[in-house]
């Protein structure tokens, strides 16, 4: 923190000297602001929109590329900071080259030519080149990829093994992305395909989608795919399977893969308009162990091939997490409980278990242990437990007992509406469920998402009745 003060001296000396008249150029910070992740996301800037060029080596396995992004200063700045893992040649600010520097192997220091005001909008433009399966960060071994194929999926770190970023959820933006590869490969990413163009042997193929997403939310994958699309309800659809897939398991991941649409249209008239402007999912040939809600375009392993109720919880967080984003992981049970608890209404209308049967079954069953995460403030350590998903889906479960079936309706479409496009916070959901429903819920949340015990079983709890 000293050297950032003493860059701000600087920055103020100039600018005096200068006689801008504007307040001091100071450094943006290296920190988002998140607890869990202090290093991730950069304070005093605001991306409005990403332009990915890249190119991928399936032989060498070195990625190469240029981001470029429109960023918006909430801060005067001298310097400030991205997030990218691979090695950087040049960086430009305004189309003037900028001067760099690497603190760490994960934030790229930058200082433009001329401070920056508060409030100014200005271009940043980022040239890298390196082995992405070679970067590992905090023990995260990030990069999905093999001679044949490469996918860019995981969470909550992703977008700085591939491109340059402000990588925090609550800063979104619009992504332009283009990748070049063999001519004999298709690329799929967010949104919709605009151009494929082929060169000699390779092609560039790029993807545009305009409405913002956090930079963990944009995803490329290059293979061997079978694509299948159409407009349902008039929304178009895109879904793809790698053809690496033995073809019996290939098969049934492409009949799941065809359910999207229908499962979109059928969440759609429970939580209000999909909220994107197409939709979609891909099955790779990797199997990292999860499926990932990438915006648009969910990406799954072929180890859920066979799981309906998977695709229900990916495209639930297309409201749910990539609509109405985190402004903080902390708060990742609003992304994983709320796609558990769709999960589990999907049942109840399919011949399943009622959300409330799984309530009291969860409810009677489960051990100590599982009741001991507080669900608001899981840990880093804890965002993907069961905990956060179970317990995350029993509050819904609950909450829709106490409030009545009609106010929690209400609740979740009006929360999906009246938020989307902003980054929110448990505490935000919590005034709104009982502005909502006109109840005094305080005591309830406590139980639920904040103590680490099991609730009281009492109807205030949603736990009777």
């Amino acid at each position: 923190m000293r050297s950032l003060r003493r860059t701000a001296i600087a920055a103020l000396v100039l600018a005096l000297l200068a006689g801008t008249g504007t307040a001091a150029a100071h450094a943006g910070v290296a920190d988002g602001g998140d607890a869990y992740f202090p290093e991730d996301g950069n304070r005093g800037i605001d991306v409005q929109s990403y332009r990915i060029a890249d190119a991928y080596d399936f032989g060498t396995g070195e990625l190469s590329g240029t981001t470029s992004m429109t960023v918006r200063a909430t801060d005067a700045l001298s310097v400030f900071d991205l997030d990218l893992l691979l090695p950087v040649s040049a960086v430009a600010v305004d189309g003037e080259p900028a001067t760099f520097a690497r603190p760490d192997r994960h934030e790229l220091r930058i200082t433009p030519a001329h401070p920056i005001a508060r409030g100014a909008t200005f271009t940043v433009a980022v040239t890298y080149a390196g082995q992405p399966g070679k970067q590992c960060w905090h023990g995260e071994c990030d990069w999905l990829a093999d001679g044949d194929e490469v996918t860019t999926m995981n969470e909550p770190h992703m977008a700085a093994w591939w491109f340059a970023a402000n990588d925090t959820p609550a800063d979104a933006a619009t992504m332009d992305i283009s990748v070049t590869v063999p001519a004999g490969k298709t690329v799929i990413a967010n949104g919709r395909q605009v151009s494929r163009t082929v060169h000699g042997a390779l092609a560039t193929t790029r993807w545009v989608a305009r409405d913002p997403m956090a930079p963990y939310l944009a995803f490329f994958t290059a293979g061997d795919y079978r694509v299948e699309q159409g407009i349902s309800h008039g929304l178009p659809w895109l879904v793809g399977v790698s053809n690496r897939l033995p073809a019996g398991e290939r098969a049934a991941a492409m009949r799941l893969m065809r359910k999207t649409p229908a499962i979109a249209h059928w969440l759609a008239k429970r939580l209000g308009p999909y909220p994107f402007e197409s939709v979609g999912g891909v099955t790779t040939s990797f199997d990292p162990g999860f499926a990932l809600e990438n915006q648009t375009r969910p990406t799954y392993p072929v180890l859920f091939a066979q799981r309906t109720t998977t695709v229900v919880h990916e495209i639930a967080h297309q409201w749910f997490g990539d609509s109405v984003r985190l402004a903080r992981w902390r708060d990742v049970w609003l992304n994983e409980g709320f796609g558990t608890f769709m999960e589990w209404f999907w049942a109840e209308r399919h011949g399943g278990p009622t959300a409330s049967e799984v309530l009291h079954s969860e409810y009677a069953r489960t051990l100590a242990p599982f009741w001991s995460t507080r669900v608001a403030a899981p840990g880093a350590r804890g965002l993907w437990t069961r905990q956060v998903y179970q317990r995350g889906g029993l509050t819904l479960a609950a909450l829709r007992i106490r409030v009545g079936d009609r106010d929690f309706w209400r609740i979740m479409r009006g929360w999906a509406r009246t938020h989307a496009g902003l980054a929110v916070t448990t505490a935000e959901f919590e005034r709104y469920a009982a502005r909502v429903s006109g109840e005094d819920l305080d005591g309830f949340f406590r139980a639920w998402l904040h103590t680490p015990h099991r609730p009281a079983r009492t109807a205030a709890n949603g736990l009777v009745g």
